[in-house]
């Protein structure tokens, strides 16, 4: 009887010994950082526990609710709202919102999530039915704005606040997609077609201005040149007529320039006629003077006074024209021989009285 009796006393004491090393476990509690428990002492609410190690009193507190302190990210299913102007749109939104009182998140209201989901679809009923489709498709930045605000106003006494509403995509009816894609190609066509205009309007206004440049820069250029020809035809005639002056020259030299000009003038095919200057008959007669001819030749007047007095607009080539009528000399008798060489070759000897007379 003793031993029975020693038995049970030592399962009775280990029996105790696991209820109070329960107790005490029971009593321990260590709280997550971003957690608060709500506890409750014989069912009413007695405190919040924050992060960190905290005692209970076994079987009397108890932990009602662990709450998470971090922002939630909620995106609620799409939901139907009429516009202003009867037409169905499926709109989703999403909603970041945080705990700020656990204690109003657990007591206030039984499911706080689910409040704020119905919460929005409401509200947001509410604005896109003063809305129009045009309005709610470009006012993404006012709904969301009306929308945090009546939120955030609602959840206050639910100890939750609203940080930020997004509407993530409006889905209007197919036949009013197919009908804004036609409106938006149309659209483009046409800003197409107007840019095309406009390049190649600018094309064509460049392309004028360009001939236009073109045109007048080729005007200047041979209104240049004609200029620049004109006086260099002046200058070379004034350079003539000085050098001739300068050099004061007889009727001999005037002879020997008629007789060089005239092979010239024979060389035109067109030449069936000979025009000679009435001077001509005074030249041929200083010519044949010079020749050894006995008829005396026309000398040409010259103004003693105004050779002395006339200074020279150019440098004379001639040096001395003594020598000038020299050459001329020399250049006259040669031509005389080829006139008699192409005599002699014909049969007929040269004439220098014929060839006066021609």
């Amino acid at each position: 009887m003793d031993d029975i009796g020693t038995i049970i006393v030592w399962v009775a004491l280990a029996v105790l010994a696991i209820f109070v090393i329960a107790a005490i476990a029971r009593a321990i509690i260590v709280v997550q950082q971003t957690q608060a428990y709500l506890v409750e002492r014989l069912g009413r609410y007695h405190t919040t526990m924050d992060a960190g190690l905290h005692l209970l009193v076994p079987f009397i507190d108890k932990v009602r609710a662990k709450v998470d302190l971090r922002e939630m990210v909620y995106s609620f299913p799409p939901q139907s709202v009429i516009t202003s102007d009867n037409l169905v749109v499926d709109i989703d939104t999403v909603i970041y919102f945080q705990v700020t009182d656990p204690k109003s998140a657990v007591y206030e209201i039984a499911n706080y999530i689910t409040g704020v989901e119905q919460l929005t679809v409401t509200t947001l009923r509410n604005i896109v039915g003063t809305m129009d489709l045009e309005q709610t498709l470009t006012s993404r930045d006012q709904i969301n704005g009306q929308l945090r605000g009546v939120l955030d106003e609602a959840t206050g006494k639910w100890g939750i606040r609203v940080n930020r509403v997004e509407l993530k995509s409006i889905e209007p009816p197919v036949s009013i997609k197919d009908s804004m894609e036609k409106q938006m190609r149309a659209e483009r066509d046409r800003r197409a077609a107007i840019l095309t205009a406009e390049g190649v309007k600018q094309s064509a206004i460049l392309t004028a201005e360009g001939e236009k440049q073109s045109a007048i820069l080729k005007a200047e250029g041979e209104a240049q040149s004609k200029i620049l020809k004109a006086e260099g035809e002046a200058r070379a005639i004034l350079q003539v007529f000085d050098a001739i002056h300068e050099g004061d020259a007889d009727s001999k030299l005037l002879s020997y320039q008629y007789l060089q000009m005239l092979p010239e003038v024979a060389k035109a095919n067109n030449n069936q006629m000979w025009f000679v200057p009435t001077e001509f008959t005074g030249a041929l007669k200083a010519v044949a003077a010079g020749f050894g001819v006995t008829d005396q030749a026309e000398p040409l007047e010259r103004d003693a006074e105004r050779a002395r007095q006339r200074t020279s607009r150019i440098t004379s080539a001639l040096a001395d024209p003594r020598a000038a009528l020299e050459e001329a000399r020399r250049q006259a008798e040669g031509i005389s021989g080829e006139a008699e060489q192409a005599g002699s070759g014909s049969g007929k000897p040269f004439d220098p009285d014929a060839e006066k007379g021609q």
